[in-house]
């Protein structure tokens, strides 16, 4: 099994674990960050231990392709969100990237410097060939996120994404192996 563990300058991101819960369920449960997630807010905190207990098996199992992430604060632990990288079919060699930030820490370059981290994992240690992120198009803050981290804007997916407001159109955004990241 690859390191599981990623350090940056100012983060750490580590597997959840059950410990998580009660932060994963406060992350979940806020309404700025569930505007553009379709995953919705949960009503109670068994309903997230629900959906992220199969995560947390995931990472027990012998052949991992999903990770999920907590990102922690270096200088004091504290829990700021989540990022996830789900492994694609092994002959395309290729990943999805998702993450959740929490408010408190929006505007900071906490996604951005995470996101470096990840695609820097994919390709180093996961051996990727490509790694794919999409966005609400409404979602000006992670559409920057992506960009800042050298991912490259693609295209546009109509109305794929199930949110409160109604169906939204997706930016899609992918990265190579081969691409520069001079910056990461």
């Amino acid at each position: 099994m690859p390191k599981t563990e990623i350090v940056t300058q100012r983060l750490k991101l580590r597997l959840i674990d059950l410990s998580d819960l009660e932060s994963i369920h406060e992350l979940h449960s806020l309404p700025e960050s569930d505007k553009y997630n379709a995953l919705g807010i949960p009503e109670t905190i068994d309903e997230t231990k629900s959906v992220i207990q199969p995560w947390i098996l995931e990472h027990q199992s012998n052949e991992i392709k999903n990770y999920t992430f907590a990102i922690d604060n270096n200088l004091n632990g504290t829990f700021m969100g989540l990022f996830g990288v789900k492994l694609g079919d092994k002959k395309y060699k290729r990943a999805e990237v998702w993450y959740k930030i929490h408010s408190d820490y929006w505007n900071k370059g906490y996604a951005t410097e995470s996101l470096k981290a990840i695609i820097n994992f994919g390709f180093e240690t996961l051996k990727l060939h490509r790694m794919e992120a999409g966005c609400a198009v409404d979602n000006k803050g992670s559409f920057k996120v992506l960009e800042k981290a050298g991912m490259v804007r693609e295209g546009r997916l109509r109305q794929v994404l199930p949110l409160k407001s109604g169906w939204s159109d997706n930016f899609e955004y992918s990265i190579l192996e081969s691409d520069d990241r001079k910056n990461s």
